[in-house]
């Protein structure tokens, strides 16, 4: 069902209207008019809300893009200084999604009119660029204003400032924060930057600046190669992916992740590089790159520091990077399966990062007796035992458990016996009556340790 709209004009007539044929106060006229036109499902988004008596041009917004459009007009050189400070002005309005500024800027053509500024720019004018780009980043928020941007020449103008900027750091994030923004949520305009050669470009910036961190970049690379857009049955992002890697931007990544835990950039890089390693190839390629070494190194410093936003996040890259099979035993001669017992204990209060050590250790033993035989030894069994018991209601935990059981479990006689010695069917039987989500992976999981009434 399409969402029915409403212009200001019509809004304004009808709180007048409110006031002048009912005799209501000014703000009981506001409230009944927004009252009344939210129940008939009308999107109020853009909606300046003003009683009668005030001006829309009162809003600070509106009187800051008024003034940007008769700078456009001029385009004088003295004029950056105050063009500057109006994009840092919208940027501060914008920002705040609950303060729905944005809307009312972009109803208003605030995206066509940066696009228009920022095409008369020089890319290495970082005073009036930067905020020039920080305020079309917040501007764009929703597909509407991407789809404006990309009918602006947005892409282009982007690229453009970003290729001008040099080396400068502050102007590169900038300008990411602007791609991602962009390209979140639209098919097109993931296409529109790939055949600008954007990948290229990021490559580039990633060999130039090894030593400083440009979180929005990492950001970009997870945006562009996202399928988010749900307008389309079959994303290219995938496509994307494949030559992001040939190009040497999973090595690129992979060299950045080699700073350490250290590294501000490291959970943002750990996820980028997630994003490219869609296929067995690029997974083996990472590995063969020193992505596992770095990981496992990464996952020690992480448990060791406390960190558990840089502990799951590693430990998501390394589930994907398990997926190969040749990536599964270089992760067990390294020792991986110690270390992530190790983390799961040293992060024994937190759910979250215990399920992706379970998943990895799931992965790693599927189809494989002999990996399945070094998690027992490793302390797989008993960190399930402790974990389903202290945690009976994280869903997704006690379904990673069933799962990372049953793959220990389906190929080796031995492990089933020790498993079903030290508790853990009682534990599964419990977390299928209590979590809708983990009954599927319960029941085979009882069914793969040689129990007859696993649908009981």
């Amino acid at each position: 069902m399409a969402v029915r709209a409403i212009s200001q004009e019509a809004f304004d007539d009808l709180v007048r209207e409110n006031v002048e044929d009912l005799g209501m106060e000014p703000i009981e006229a506001l409230e009944d008019a927004l009252h009344t036109l939210k129940l008939q499902g009308v999107d109020l988004s853009g909606i300046i809300t003003c009683v009668p008596g005030e001006s829309v041009k009162d809003n600070p917004v509106i009187a800051c893009l008024d003034r940007l459009k008769e700078l456009d007009c001029v385009s004088k050189e003295e004029d950056l200084d105050e063009i500057s400070s109006l994009f840092d002005k919208l940027n501060e309005l914008c920002s705040s999604e609950e303060s729905g500024n944005a809307a009312i800027a972009t109803k208003r053509g605030a995206v066509e009119l940066t696009c228009s500024i920022c095409s008369k720019i020089n890319g290495s004018n970082r005073i009036v660029v930067v905020p020039c780009l920080k305020a079309m980043a917040v501007l764009i928020h929703d597909i509407q204003s991407t789809e404006v941007f990309r009918n602006s020449a947005g892409p282009r103008i982007v690229v453009d400032l970003l290729k001008d900027s040099g080396s400068d750091s502050v102007t590169l994030d900038a300008g990411f924060a602007v791609v991602a923004a962009a390209a979140t949520g639209n098919e097109v305009v993931k296409q529109v930057f790939m055949e600008l050669k954007i990948d290229e470009f990021i490559l580039q910036v990633l060999n130039r600046q090894s030593k400083v961190t440009i979180r929005a970049l990492y950001d970009a690379i997870r945006v562009l190669l996202t399928p988010d857009d749900n307008r389309v049955v079959a994303s290219q992002v995938y496509g994307y992916a494949r030559t992001f890697a040939k190009l040497g931007i999973a090595k690129a990544l992979t060299e950045a992740l080699q700073v350490g835990i250290g590294s501000d950039s490291l959970v943002s890089a750990s996820i980028a590089l997630k994003s490219i390693a869609v296929n067995d190839e690029i997974c083996k390629s990472i590995a063969e790159t020193g992505g596992i070494d770095t990981l496992l190194l990464c996952i020690d410093d992480s448990g060791e520091q406390g960190n558990k936003t840089a502990a799951k996040t590693c430990c998501s890259l390394l589930s994907k990077l398990a997926g190969s099979d040749s990536n599964k035993s270089t992760i067990v001669e390294k020792r991986g399966l110690d270390k992530l017992i190790k983390l799961a204990q040293r992060f024994s209060d937190d759910p979250l990062v215990i399920q992706e050590v379970m998943l990895i250790i799931s992965i790693i033993c599927l189809r494989s007796p002999d990996h399945a035989a070094s998690a027992i030894e490793a302390g797989a069994g008993d960190l399930a035992v402790q974990a389903m018991k202290r945690f009976p209601v994280a869903a997704q935990m006690q379904r990673n458990a069933c799962n990372m059981i049953r793959n220990i479990a389906v190929r080796n006689a031995e492990n089933r016996t020790l498993l079903l010695a030290i508790g853990i069917e009682k534990l599964i039987r419990t977390a299928k009556a209590n979590n809708e989500t983990c009954r599927e992976s319960a029941t085979d999981a009882l069914r793969d340790l040689g129990l007859d009434n696993y649908n009981n």
